[in-house]
């Protein structure tokens, strides 16, 4: 992880990442591209986070992508990404599914655990990308917002239309992919892209963090599991997927302890998850 990420982890096993270049307003870079990818590498690794928060310092949680960077990719779209920089063509799936500069935003999804964005001044194209990758989002009313890449004479590249459709009406997705305009925070819930508006968006995600870590870690990567799989797999193999993820959860050592906890009207005293 470089510079362009701060860390944050508390003890209950919250880990606060922080885009950290307040001064280009979080602009993605390739520097940033790399140091998300590499925090959300590292996360979907560590067996002790019991969920995330995903902000950004200064005025705004992301500009989008930088002008400079815009400027080198007339010249050379590949540049735009740390690892692409070797002249891969952008068809070339590099992690998983997706390459590099998608992976940014999907990286959140592999995360095990429940990511929340703290979304704040603007989030603009590949900003409001990475914000959509998370599992929630909780947005000030007033930030600014919008599916900007129709300025540029581009689509949504960055897992976008991945990602807006399990969230909002295809109709509404088409007309800001189209349009480009700027929507607020408060009409990002209504439309579906946001889940709730919050006065102070870091606080609130981070207490939503907090109140999820003292939950059953194997519930709520098996919950993510499951709800992940919802968006790609039928009504059979999703029924499925419960009963296998149940069994596996009935009798096991943190469900006996989540049982035992409230039994005893205590806080419940988790290990880290099995998987």
């Amino acid at each position: 992880m470089n510079d362009r990420i701060e860390s944050i982890r508390h003890a209950d096993g919250v880990v606060e990442l922080h885009l950290n270049r307040a001064d280009k307003m979080n602009a993605l870079d390739p520097a940033m591209f790399d140091a998300l990818i590499d925090a959300g590498s590292r996360l979907r690794e560590d067996a002790s986070v019991r969920a995330v928060v995903l902000g950004g310092r200064g005025k705004a949680f992301c500009a989008g992508l930088d002008m400079q960077s815009f400027q080198r990719m007339q010249s050379d779209a590949a540049n735009i990404v740390g690892d692409a920089s070797s002249g891969r063509d952008l068809t070339d799936r590099t992690h998983g599914i997706s390459n590099a500069a998608q992976y940014v935003a999907m990286v959140w999804r592999e995360v095990p655990v429940p990511v929340i964005a703290a979304v704040h001044g603007v989030a603009f194209g590949g900003g409001l990308q990475v914000a959509l990758g998370a599992d929630l989002r909780l947005v000030a009313a007033d930030t600014k917002m919008s599916v900007m890449e129709i300025k540029w004479g581009l689509v949504p590249d960055m897992g976008g239309m991945v990602l807006m459709r399990e969230l909002a009406r295809n109709d509404v997705v088409r007309e800001l992919t189209y349009t480009g305009r700027i929507f607020s925070g408060a009409e990002a819930v209504a439309l579906g892209l946001a889940t709730r508006v919050a006065a102070d968006p870091l606080a609130e995600a981070l207490a939503m963090a907090h109140e999820i870590a003292q939950k059953s870690p194997d519930a709520i990567r098996a919950g993510k599991r499951l709800l992940n799989a919802a968006m790609g797999h039928s009504a059979t193999e999703l029924l499925l997927a419960e009963s296998v993820e149940q069994k596996a959860l009935i009798g096991s050592p943190n469900q006996a302890e989540a049982v035992r906890a409230n039994i005893e009207r205590r806080p419940p005293h988790f290990s880290d998850p099995r998987r």
